[in-house]
């Protein structure tokens, strides 16, 4: 057989592999490739998330003694005390922010030291997915997280040397390592094995997980705080061993999906794209569909043949990666996912990460200060209660509008298309934030108004660029790319994950007006480069490769 001969047999049999993976039914691999996929985003956004109701805890356990002085007043309306009451941490929410060396910027890189750790991962794990393959490293990104969540939640201080909040911050940075190798690993592996027809919905479902995830991390807290009421009422130390239970959780899913990512197979576009053998993937592809009509979501995979090289494939060297990427058609795709995502995670890692300003507006966020002498104060509290309360909040905001939001878009992205939801979700969020900065001064002291116009907001971050920036990076790019140019999609919202959340956070409790107004901006400027993305609906990943072969 001549070699021309040769090359268009080889390329016939990868056209034959990729059309059945493309058209084949919905069926029982593709379930398990989603699940697996996506407990492991349960896992990253409990995970992250949790964080923000974990630190006041700490402050309250660690540093009520130092800040808290003083006693509550004579005649305080409601309590009817004909003696002061000594402030105490049972009594009174510790204020950290103001009373620790460099209090915010210490809340700050707490909250955002998971991401840094992202940004690392994200790169780190998008180009070993591709230079060692999806399988691999498959299962490495929770074998971190499972060390790093035991690692936080038995934080400590040394006796000399760096404190709880320190050693912590250092075991949430490596966490996030984990976390971040989870996004391109996770996306490439399910596009790759999913059909054209529902890409986009599988893709969609994975990160659907990760509003189960924030959602569990508020009931968890409550589940805790109900159990270990009677303790904390007595002593509100026993808070130390609420928030380790919380942290200490996100191992339980990361646990049980570590089997099933370690035997899960190499996908046959790498196969054959990257390692040039299409025997392989033939097979592979024969056994996938032979899976998928069995209901069985277990492994059953043989691991012992290995492919091997049989035909030259194109490298995915750094010299290719400036050859692909200098071509503008592909450039302005990772210029499009990068900034799109990047934009995104500025206003909502910025407004996740800091929602005691949310949680005041509508009340769940302890109790309203009340006049005595002339002098507007705190009143005391039942530190359980308030901690419960802010609980409360936390799930109230993800059940009004964080969890539908995901799983609508799940329902719509392929009827609708990627680009029209995320255009149309950037630009709703956009006119949210103009109604409440615009109108900060009236909607701030009403509950249900803002309620509902933040509640909308949310629904749109999910069913809109909070989904769809995770999808699109994982279809737009060639196999030989593919999780890099996802890692390197998400590593650019991590960078706007940090400003939102270090940057522009810290202001947000002194002039949330001035916060919003930048949000709203930042969210207009992502609808527009959306619009240097292609539509991915309908597309197989090699029509959308850009790949002249």
């Amino acid at each position: 057989m001549s070699a021309a001969s040769h090359v268009a047999t080889e390329s016939q049999k990868r056209a034959k592999a990729f059309a059945h993976l493309d058209e084949a039914k919905l069926g029982w691999f593709h379930l398990r490739a989603v699940i697996v996929s996506g407990v492991g985003f349960f896992a990253d956004a409990y995970d992250i998330f949790v964080i923000s109701q974990a630190l006041p805890m700490i402050y309250q356990v660690y540093f009520s003694t130092s800040y808290i002085k003083g006693s509550f007043p004579v005649g305080m309306p409601g309590f009817n005390n004909n003696v002061t009451i000594p402030k105490t941490g049972q009594n009174v929410k510790v204020d950290f922010v103001d009373n620790y060396p460099g209090g915010t910027n210490m809340d700050a890189w707490l909250k955002a030291s998971t991401n840094w750790g992202n940004f690392i991962g994200q790169i780190g794990f998008g180009i070993l997915g591709d230079k060692l393959g999806r399988k691999k490293m498959y299962g490495v990104e929770l074998i971190i997280m499972i060390v790093c969540t035991i690692g936080s939640a038995f934080s400590s201080s040394m006796l000399n040397g760096l404190n709880v909040l320190q050693i912590l911050s250092i075991w949430r940075f490596f966490l996030g390592i984990g976390i971040g190798g989870d996004y391109p690993m996770s996306a490439t592996i399910t596009s790759e094995f999913a059909n054209v027809r529902y890409r986009g919905l599988m893709l969609a479902a994975v990160f659907a997980m990760q509003g189960i995830g924030i959602m569990f991390g508020g009931l968890v807290f409550i589940a805790t705080l109900a159990g270990m009421q009677t303790q904390i009422q007595a002593d509100y130390t026993a808070l130390d061993t609420v928030w380790r239970v919380a942290l200490g959780f996100g191992i339980i899913p990361a646990v049980g999906a570590i089997y099933f990512r370690m035997t899960i197979p190499e996908t046959p576009r790498f196969t054959v794209d990257v390692i040039g053998d299409t025997e392989k993937a033939n097979s592979d592809v024969e056994k996938v569909l032979s899976m998928n009509g069995v209901s069985n979501i277990s492994s059953a995979w043989d691991q012992t043949e290995i492919a091997t090289a049989k035909v030259s494939v194109k490298t995915n060297s750094l010299k290719e990666f400036r050859a692909y990427f200098g071509q503008w058609r592909n450039a302005k795709t990772l210029i499009g996912t990068a900034y799109c995502w990047c934009a995104l995670d500025i206003a909502w890692y910025g407004l996740s990460l800091n929602q005691s300003v949310v949680l005041n507006l509508i009340n769940f966020n302890g109790p309203s200060k009340i006049t005595v002498n002339g002098s507007k104060i705190t009143p005391p509290v039942d530190i359980w209660n308030l901690f419960y309360q802010i609980a409360i909040g936390n799930i109230i905001i993800a059940f009004a509008g964080t969890v539908p939001g995901y799983w609508v878009c799940v329902a719509l992205i392929e009827k609708v298309g990627r680009k029209p939801i995320q255009i149309f979700g950037f630009l709703v969020i956009t006119v949210c934030l103009v109604v409440l900065a615009a109108d900060w001064a009236n909607l701030s002291t009403q509950q249900v108004p803002f309620l509902v116009v933040f509640t909308i907001a949310q629904f749109f971050f999910q069913c809109g660029p909070n989904t769809t920036t995770f999808v699109i990076p994982g279809e737009v790019f060639p196999t030989r790319f593919r999780s890099t140019g996802h890692g390197l999609s998400a590593a650019a919202g991590k960078v706007g994950a940090i400003i939102g959340v270090q940057a522009v956070g810290p202001i947000f409790n002194n002039n949330p007006q001035l916060v919003l107004w930048i949000f709203a901006a930042i969210m207009f400027t992502g609808a527009i480069a959306t619009l240097l993305l292609p539509e991915t609906k309908g597309k197989t990943l090699e029509e959308l490769s850009n790949e002249d072969d």
